[in-house]
């Protein structure tokens, strides 16, 4: 297990950084006013961190530059899909998908993927990016690979879209996931990483069971409602992909299929994550729309998950960036103004908070 600093797209300091000695740094609910951002971009399957103080205008911290190269942490030599969360112990949580769709084209590797095309299809990688940190600046770090884990799981097609969620039952961070077994089609898994977060140890499991086996279905993004059910949404590959959703009262089964789309978008979106406006019952739910040219987020908001007001797209309506354009696949979480304005003084960002 390795620890890093948020400190250069380039290199990557590696530290000593005992976890066994942190305090837990739970905010007190009411200073989780500061909203951060994660996303990557294609050109530079990098990591991003974008901060706001009012859940409308998102400013990067390293005005657009990338606070962790993905050539530094991933097996691949890049990232996608950065999702980011908090745990019971007051740790934040990430994870990523190992891959890099360009690294042919880079240098990285003599061929289109890692592993032949008819056998595993597109994309093809096997594993995460695992990262654990009480700041936000120094992290922990390890890479997973499934087939390397589990002799069942050595013919992965793929592993993409990763996201943790704290399951009280069990008591572990759980990871979900979309996998693909050799050339077929993706669904939805879910497994329990260990306390500290460098490995998945429990095998694999299916998260969700769309009624139509021939569509692909990806991208999970689960939440905690606050009538104490699951509301999960995600990807459906039909004709154009959109996003759906679905509840359940138990974190990793039982989801109820429902028809309707959720987005509005007349082309394919994917990668949802809903977040909630702070002080308010009112909930965001974000996409990533790459079916237009440049790509960008699309935005829906809900107070009862049943109806959904559209609120357009970054910078077209009342969701803006100030510095960056074109982010791929975010999360969006809440922190304490405290660790926002440390994070912000150590990436020299002038970031006020009113």
């Amino acid at each position: 297990m390795k620890t890093i600093t948020l400190k250069s797209l380039l290199y990557v300091t590696v530290l000593i950084f005992s976890l066994s000695g942190c305090k837990s740094l739970k905010p007190n609910k009411k200073e989780s006013s500061v909203y951060l951002m994660t996303y990557f971009k294609d050109d530079d399957h990098s990591l991003h961190f974008a901060l706001s103080p009012d859940g409308y205008t998102f400013t990067d911290i390293n005005k657009g530059k990338a606070i962790i190269g993905g050539d530094t942490i991933a097996s691949q030599k890049g990232i996608r899909d950065p999702h980011i969360t908090k745990g019971k112990d007051g740790a934040y949580y990430m994870v990523m998908t190992d891959l890099h769709i360009f690294a042919k084209k880079l240098g990285y590797r003599d061929t289109d993927w890692e592993r032949p095309t008819e056998k595993y299809d597109w994309g093809n990688n096997r594993g995460f990016v695992m990262m654990k940190s009480y700041d936000l600046i120094h992290w922990t770090h390890s890479n997973f690979l499934f087939n390397e884990a589990f002799q069942e799981l050595k013919e992965i097609g793929c592993a993409w879209a990763p996201q943790t969620i704290y399951d009280s039952k069990e008591d572990k961070m759980m990871v979900y996931f979309t996998m693909r077994i050799g050339h077929g089609l993706t669904k939805m898994y879910y497994a329990y990483a260990d306390d500290d977060f460098t490995k998945i140890t429990t095998k694999p499991k299916i998260l969700f069971d769309y009624p139509n086996e021939k569509i692909q279905v990806l991208d999970a993004d689960i939440i905690q409602m606050p009538d104490g059910r699951y509301c999960m949404t995600y990807v459906a590959q039909e004709n154009p992909g959109g996003i759906k959703i679905a509840f359940s009262d138990d974190i990793n089964k039982g989801y109820k299929y429902d028809t309707k789309w959720i987005d509005f978008e007349p082309g394919s979106c994917e990668a949802p994550n809903m977040w909630k406006r702070n002080g308010t019952n009112k909930w965001v739910l974000m996409y990533d729309i790459f079916s237009i040219k440049p790509h960008n987020f699309g935005f829906v908001e809900t107070t009862d998950f049943v109806n959904f007001k559209n609120l357009g797209h970054f910078n077209e309506g009342v969701m803006k960036t100030t510095n960056f354009t074109s982010p791929k696949h975010g999360s969006v979480i809440s922190i304490s103004k405290k660790e926002a304005l440390k994070l912000a003084k150590h990436w020299n960002l002038d970031f006020s908070i009113h």
